[in-house]
């Protein structure tokens, strides 16, 4: 299932909604095509503009959904009106919903200690036919070789169909990249932040701010210490790249593929 995709500073953003997302992967899983998902921002965007290698991740991803309300505006300035967020923890709310009536099997790998357990128990009370068959918290760091096979076996042994990862950006990208051939699973999903999410261990913004685009400052005024540094930088730089690239003053290509 091909879909199209917007250019927003060289990074191709996926011209999906949530129900066309949870559509696309629903065929991934039923064919077994293996493929990451990255929900991408203005952070990941960002990210990927010193970075080549990272924007070719974002750039060869089976979905990359427009995570924040920025991408959905560009996505509409380029007509595509059917556009529309699919945040990382409303997509993984649908799939846990649609997984009660098609038996996708779901493992959670990431989060700091004890999340990923907490966010399986935390779904499972709220959609009790959900199939949670694993988890996994990693350390701070890369898998060692024993870490590695023993988060293969497990994997072999359960087999999920998705894989979600909650690491931040660019890391679980990063991850989900070097692991998928390495991994018995046909999709992963790196949601970051809907780990703690759904495991109650951070609030989430208030609805009106995440449909208005102030969920970053939500966010800053409650982890200023860890994120003022990406946003007073990050946020500035994409308006003044993006309108740069919509006056057409600068273009941004998309990477060709390098993996």
């Amino acid at each position: 299932m091909a879909c199209e995709r917007v250019n927003v500073l060289g990074v191709g953003i996926s011209v999906l909604n949530l129900r066309t997302a949870l559509a696309a992967m629903a065929e991934a899983i039923q064919t077994r095509r293996k493929g990451y998902i990255c929900v991408t921002g203005v952070h990941g965007v960002m990210e990927a503009q010193d970075d080549v290698n990272f924007k070719d991740i974002l750039n060869q991803a089976f979905l990359c959904t427009p995570d924040g309300m920025p991408m959905v505006w560009a996505g509409k300035m380029k007509g595509h009106r059917e556009m529309s967020r699919v945040y990382g923890p409303d997509l993984m709310l649908e799939v846990c919903a649609e997984s009660e009536k098609s038996g996708w099997r779901h493992f959670f790998y990431g989060g700091g200690e004890g999340v990923a357990e907490e966010l399986a128990a935390k779904l499972r009370t709220r959609f009790p036919k959900l199939q949670v068959v694993g988890t996994f918290t990693p350390p701070f760091r890369a898998l060692n070789p024993d870490e590695e096979k023993a988060l293969q076996a497990q994997v072999a042994q359960t087999k999920p169909d998705i894989l979600w990862v909650g690491l931040s950006t660019p890391k679980q990208e990063r991850f989900m990249v070097g692991y998928l051939p390495k991994l018995e699973v046909t999709l992963m999903a790196g949601v970051g932040a809907a780990f703690d999410f759904h495991s109650g261990r951070v609030k989430q913004a208030p609805r009106w701010m995440q449909r208005s685009g102030l969920e970053w400052f939500y966010r800053l005024c409650s982890e200023p210490r860890r994120l003022a540094k990406r946003y007073f930088r990050n946020n500035p730089l994409f308006i003044l790249k993006f309108s740069a690239q919509t006056l057409g003053l600068k273009r941004y290509p998309m990477s060709q593929p390098r993996l």
